[in-house]
């Protein structure tokens, strides 16, 4: 008997680490996932990090989950998508040494090293900070030089996971987009921007696009996951540009990827950048495309979080109905999203409502005001966007986890006066990007996604009042920053 062809995709994001076993139609067969572990490092004010090697553990343990809820198929290929701007530090013998992911900030106080700050901008497509890999490699070098003279090269996560089940070492596009050594509209490493950093280019591993394939499996490997020798490992990159390619927009199109972080893209056909430095320029994964992207930063994860507190053992479909039915704001809040046009971050925020505390407050109000902030935040950056290129189009495409509230849909669409349209595949839509770039790989066609849903803006004259009252405590936050 002839067993089904399904792929092998590991999904590394900031809160959360998934394997899911897809098919080639990109059905989803089984599914497995757990949280990211981080460590403080307490070498640094602002960094954590993670091991390496218990992530890779994570990924076996939840592979073979994953492949007992998919039954008998055969594993036709591998792949890896994460997320943004983390990377794993190897020494010369490929060791992992040290995993450093988007949220660690232990280049914070070398930033002002950077001595063309405007000509790294215009190099990379995002202003330089901690955020970007190359701060986080001057902060290991400055910090931990005991740890710093072992690295002899580094990768992003995904492609980390793609050396695991190939030994061969890479770096995506998309994911070089995040480093600021690479140069973006060249699409090549910069000895220029190694240079600004003090980092030798004997550091950089090969380029590799989305898509190609890097190997097979390791023997080895293949017998610890219980797949076939034969399956080819397949570059993939970044979870957003991969959560977008499942959807099939088009040029100057708008995306909105709502997961733990936000960012807001709009699919170009060639390099654009804002002369105020506020937008990031990146490489896609069709390797024709460049995303303008201007980023709401920690969202869903936000919301999350608080579900937990308000919320911890009830369904979604619950939160929904209650959250739904409020028709007032006895309650806003401010989390920390991030606004293009802000030079600063927020980094105290809450929840305002009125004293003496009203007998109608609810728990729902402060999921409410949560979702409330997430879509003004991105209402916020979508116009940022706007004024650096025109965005025309009467709607806007949604993907991610965070899509699944109806009330976030509708209030996007209310804010930005679009339609918000979603398919099928939204809330898998990495692992179904990953499943794009296999079929890519295999030859093997791929199938147009469903759309699932349009939401129409509905005209709701409360939703000015609405915002002006977020727009106060916001700035009202600003002031104990």
């Amino acid at each position: 008997m002839t067993l089904k062809q399904a792929y092998l995709v590991a999904d590394i994001g900031t809160g959360n680490v998934r394997v899911a076993i897809a098919d080639t139609t990109g059905a989803i067969l089984g599914v497995a996932s757990d949280d990211m572990r981080y460590e403080k490092d307490e070498h640094y004010p602002e960094s954590i990090f993670f091991d390496p090697g218990a992530l890779w553990e994570q990924i076996k343990t939840l592979a073979k989950t994953a492949l007992a809820q998919a039954g008998p198929v055969t594993i036709a290929a591998v792949t890896a998508t994460s997320q943004r701007e983390g990377i794993v530090a190897l020494d010369n013998s490929g060791r992992s040494l040290i995993g450093m992911p988007n949220i660690d900030h232990r280049g914070r106080e070398w930033e002002d090293i950077t001595p063309d700050k405007h000509g790294v901008y215009l190099l990379t497509g995002r202003f330089p900070t901690s955020l970007f890999s190359a701060l986080k490699l001057v902060g290991l070098r400055n910090g931990r030089s005991d740890l710093w003279q072992q690295v002899s090269t580094f990768v992003s996560i995904s492609d980390w996971a793609q050396f695991m089940f190939s030994g061969v070492q890479g770096y995506e596009h998309s994911q070089a987009s995040e480093t600021l050594l690479y140069d973006v509209a060249q699409g090549k490493w910069s000895q220029n921007l190694c240079d600004q950093y003090q980092l030798g280019a004997s550091l950089l591993p090969p380029l590799v696009h989305s898509g190609s394939i890097l190997g097979k499996v390791l023997p080895e490997v293949a017998a610890q996951f219980g797949i076939s020798e034969t399956a080819d490992v397949v570059v993939g990159g970044s979870d957003t540009q991969l959560a977008i390619m499942s959807m099939e927009p088009s040029v100057d199109d708008i995306v909105i990827v709502s997961g733990t972080t936000t960012p807001i893209l709009k699919i170009a056909d060639h390099y654009v950048t804002d002369t105020q430095a506020r937008t990031w320029t990146n490489r896609h994964t069709d390797h024709a495309s460049f995303l303008l992207e201007a980023n709401a930063g920690v969202t869903g994860l936000n919301y999350q979080r608080l579900k937990g507190i308000f919320y911890p053992n009830e369904p979604y479909e619950l939160i929904e109905t209650e959250v739904a039915a409020i028709r007032d704001t006895h309650c806003v809040g401010a989390l920390g999203s991030l606004l293009a046009n802000e030079k600063t971050p927020l980094i105290r925020g809450g929840f305002i409502f009125n004293t003496p505390v009203s007998h109608q407050l609810s728990r729902a109000h402060f999921v409410w005001a949560t979702l409330w902030d997430i879509a003004c935040s991105i209402s916020e950056n979508y116009l940022v966007l706007c004024e650096v290129t025109r965005h025309d189009h009467d709607y806007v495409w949604m993907c991610g986890g965070g899509v699944q509230s109806r009330l976030l849909r509708q209030f996007i669409a209310n804010l930005l006066g679009k339609k918000v349209i979603i398919r099928a595949n939204y809330r898998q839509a990495s692992v179904s990007g990953g499943v794009v770039i296999c079929n890519n790989a295999l030859g093997i066609p791929n199938l147009s996604p469903e759309t699932l849903e349009v939401t129409e803006p509905n005209g709701d004259g409360a939703y000015g009042e609405w915002y002006k009252d977020w727009k106060r405590s916001r700035e009202a936050f600003k002031t104990l920053n």
